[in-house]
């Protein structure tokens, strides 16, 4: 169960156990929506409006008042669009579960909003990132280990940071992966992940790994290295190829997709690999392609009209 916070409404708390324990979702998550929530709360508060420990007194208009307030605020549409979610999954939790008889939020639209293009790298780039010339110690060894897992197989930095000693198969060059909602999927290694990754290992008790701790990459104290930190290491091996743009471990995953699909991966493969429950979450690369496609077209064929 999730630790309970002092006044927090009952349906809200059995909410986020129901997501905790029937939906497997991360910590991160979960905090996500209970700070989502207790906005939503603060808000009908300063309106002197019915609290969330009646949601049955919850209407529509109350909705509409909070999505007015946040764009008041100048909060961003994906901001608020992921606001409205987490409070149609809490009012779909509590009408399932006869707490309202009455979804106030069915019938609320999205704000519109428009889809930013995944950011990704050019070979030439992903190359020049992954071959970076740095010093041969532990800590680059783990660097190098994680960024071509992350562009080799197109991991989520969750999904890679998650990843235990057991999760590695070198003899067969697959991962085991725990993906969202605690589904696992299982994908392959590159010969040059291979590579890095023995590097890695022949020298991980190199970072004072406790005798029982399992994580797969290592940071401080030789504990379970931590998404600010992998952050970081992309960044310093960015800089370090001479890469201009400013790039995350998400930038790796998109150019994963992107090149794949350019050599002629298929759709459903390439979503299979990612680990997408939804193909539309797949296509958005498609767009990136066919952009491409479209300027080589331009530049190169004698009856495009720029010749």
């Amino acid at each position: 169960m999730t630790r309970a916070k002092e006044n927090e409404p009952q349906a809200v708390q059995s909410f986020l156990d129901f997501l905790s324990a029937q939906k497997g979702l991360s910590p991160s998550s979960l905090s996500a929506y209970g700070l989502d929530l207790a906005q939503f709360r603060d808000y009908l508060r300063q309106q002197d409006e019915p609290d969330l420990h009646h949601p049955h007194r919850i209407r529509r208009k109350h909705i509409y008042g909070f999505i007015r307030d946040l764009h008041r605020k100048r909060l961003s549409r994906r901001s608020i669009g992921r606001k409205l979610s987490s409070l149609r999954s809490f009012f779909r939790y509590c009408r399932r579960n006869e707490l309202i008889s009455e979804d106030p939020s069915s019938g609320v639209p999205n704000p519109r909003q428009k889809q930013p293009q995944p950011r990704f790298l050019n070979p030439d780039q992903a190359k020049a990132l992954l071959d970076s010339d740095v010093e041969p110690d532990p800590r680059s060894q783990r660097d190098l280990a994680l960024s071509e897992l992350l562009y080799g197989s197109g991991l989520r930095i969750s999904e890679a940071l998650g990843l235990d000693l057991g999760d590695v198969d070198p003899g067969r060059g697959i991962l085991r992966v725990q993906g969202k909602g605690k589904k696992e999927r299982l994908v392959p290694l590159t010969n040059k992940s291979l590579e890095r990754l023995r590097a890695y290992l022949e020298i991980r008790q190199a970072f004072g790994p406790d005798s029982g701790e399992t994580a797969l990459f290592l940071g401080q104290r030789g504990k379970r290295l931590q998404r600010r930190q992998a952050n970081r290491i992309i960044s310093r091996l960015s800089s370090s190829a001479g890469v201009q743009e400013s790039i995350s471990p998400h930038t790796l995953r998109h150019s994963f997709a992107t090149h794949l699909l350019e050599g002629g991966a298929d759709l459903r493969s390439v979503q299979e690999l990612l680990g997408h429950a939804r193909l539309s979450a797949t296509q958005r690369y498609t767009h990136l392609s066919l952009a491409r496609l479209t300027r080589i077209y331009d530049d190169t064929h004698p009856r495009s009209g720029n010749k």
